[in-house]
Order: structure tokens, then C-alpha cells, then sequence
């Protein structure tokens, strides 16, 4: 019974040490592919544009669309209670 358990304890170490390898593996390469990729395909910085159009070009709120909203919202309280 005692080199069933060792046998068995062996077996498990032996599948957990290929499954950690395995893992380690694959982040290696997945961090060299990444590296890989941004050295010869670098992405463009498309950040700022989109900031600066954002913060200048503020939509227009109509009154009337914010007064048909607030009324909906009303009504909407109103038949909850």
C-alpha cells in the first residue's frame, strides 16, 4: 500500500512539474511575441487626438429633449411609489 501512495505522490509532482513548465513556456513566449510585435509594428499615438476633440467639441443639450426626459423620469418615479 505505501508504494501505491508513493507512486501516486510521484505522479502528481511529475503532472504538476509539466504543467508549471508548460505555463512558464507559454509566457515566455507570449512576452516575446508581444516584444516582437511592438518593435516592428509599433502602435501610433492615437491617445491625444481624441482627448483634445473630446474636451472642445462639448454636444449641445436641448432644452426640450432634457424637459421630455425629466418629465419621463418623473412619471416613471411617480408610478413606482
Amino acid at each position: 500500500m505505501n508504494t501505491l501512495v508513493e507512486d501516486g505522490l510521484g505522479l502528481m509532482v511529475l503532472g504538476m512539474g509539466f504543467v508549471f513548465l508548460f505555463l512558464v513556456i507559454l509566457i515566455v513566449a507570449t512576452n516575446a511575441m508581444s516584444s516582437l510585435l511592438n518593435k516592428y509594428f509599433p502602435e501610433a499615438d492615437t491617445k491625444t487626438p481624441q482627448l483634445t476633440q473630446r474636451a472642445t467639441a462639448a454636444p449641445a443639450v436641448d432644452a426640450q429633449l432634457t424637459a421630455v426626459i425629466t418629465a419621463a423620469i418623473n412619471q416613471h418615479r411617480a408610478k413606482k411609489h
